[in-house]
């Protein structure tokens, strides 16, 4: 086997064609994700701006109560650090919080501290299991959301009585205070919770769904009347937006990790997406079983399955090989030449002696040892030496 047919001249780096041929299927992916991403970044934040906040007039936001209680006398502040929502809880005042989630532990604490013994009234929007145990002590958020959108009050509480059929659902509490309002149950868990301070007069309401304070859902049902009473039972509303660069987050030891604040829907569409490259590995398995030989549809020269082998030896970085294939091909060729059986021709004791004795010009039989039997080299200069070096002897042997 020659030098040249192990290594060839031509050049195994794949060229520009080949990258593109491998590299296109995963650009294509990759701007397709890009594209996906963009537009539900487009569309969430048309549908987001301006969530809940008082000042904006997008369907999710909450002008038209804000107006509404402008009208009945009732001004309307907007507040977004905590403390600045501690210092305006009072007697006379209302302090919604817009997503009670956004706080940490810690925050919640402290605004819990501000809010028990100040006589006003807190309304907590759609506050989960990680806020309203800590907001409302005694109040637990039930895992299962309600379905529901429309719902009945079924309770005393006066407010949701003369409001009568809301929008209401989402989250639904449970709680252990005998004298707490539970009202728009969804199978038999509230969905509004009120619950009245021990001391002061004041009291706490959680609500599970913001849908009675959005613009686009306040003309309907009794949505329009509960929010205003609700809200509107103090002459002063604040209007707490928890902001993630309050100061008050930053030197905190509590928070939320980077699981707590992704949505739970992220979850089962990561679990959806490794299903799908699950399936698509097996839809592209091309072998389900063992590798079965068979013969090839056209005659392929020597010289190219060489070629291609010393590839793949080179792409592989394998000298160690590609160094056995050559030793090994030289001592099949080389034992008949000189008298040894094939079957021998691996055993150093029954090859090398023979073979010495062939040579023209006999050397130290530890010298053809290290050649045909020798380690594996160190680098490619070292492996174009050994097969230079087998020719030679190859060719040594059968001069006359």
């Amino acid at each position: 086997m020659t030098t040249e047919a192990m290594l060839p001249s031509t050049s195994a780096s794949p060229t520009a064609r080949q990258v593109w041929t491998r590299a296109r299927g995963i650009g294509l992916a990759v701007v397709l994700l890009l594209a996906a991403a963009v537009a539900i970044a487009t569309i969430r934040s048309d549908t987001q701006h301006g969530a809940l906040d008082p000042r904006s007039a997008d369907p999710k936001g909450s002008r038209a109560v804000a107006e509404l209680l402008a009208d009945r006398g009732v001004d309307t502040r907007v507040v977004t650090t905590l403390d600045e929502a501690r210092s305006a809880a009072s007697a006379d005042t209302t302090l919604l919080v817009a997503v009670p989630d956004l706080l940490t532990h810690r925050q919640q604490t402290s605004l819990r501290s501000a809010t028990a013994a100040s006589g006003g009234r807190t309304v907590l929007v759609a506050p989960g299991g990680w806020s309203v145990e800590r907001l409302v002590p005694g109040v637990t958020a039930d895992p299962a959301t309600s379905l529901d959108s429309e719902l009945s009050p079924d309770c005393a509480l006066p407010a949701a009585q003369r409001a009568g059929t809301a929008d209401l659902g989402g989250i639904r509490y449970t709680t252990t205070h005998l004298g707490a309002d539970e009202c728009y149950p969804s199978e038999r868990l509230a969905t509004l919770l009120r619950v009245p301070a021990k001391t002061g007069g004041g009291d706490t309401i959680a609500l599970g769904a913001p849908d009675i304070l959005h613009n686009d859902h306040l003309d309907e049902q009794g949505n329009a009347s509960l929010a205003l009473q609700l809200l509107g039972s103090r002459p002063h509303l604040v209007w707490y937006l928890p902001s993630l660069s309050d100061a008050s987050a930053a030197d905190t030891d509590d928070e939320r990790s980077l699981f707590d604040l992704l949505p739970s829907g992220w979850v089962w569409g990561t679990l959806q997406l490794f299903i799908a490259a699950a399936l698509a590995a097996l839809w592209r398995a091309r072998r389900l079983g063992p590798l079965v030989p068979e013969k090839l549809p056209v005659a392929i020269r020597a010289s190219e399955t060489v070629e291609g082998r010393a590839r793949l030896y080179r792409k592989a970085n394998a000298r160690d090989r590609a160094a056995a294939a050559l030793r090994s091909t030289s001592r099949t060729r080389l034992a008949p030449l000189v008298g040894v059986p094939v079957s021998q021709a691996h055993t150093p004791e029954a090859l090398l002696p023979t073979l010495s004795a062939h040579l023209h010009n006999q050397g130290d039989g530890q010298g053809l040892r290290s050649l045909l039997f020798g380690p594996p080299p160190s680098d490619d200069a070292a492996l174009i030496s050994l097969a230079d070096q087998l020719d030679a002897l190859e060719r040594e042997v059968r001069r006359p």
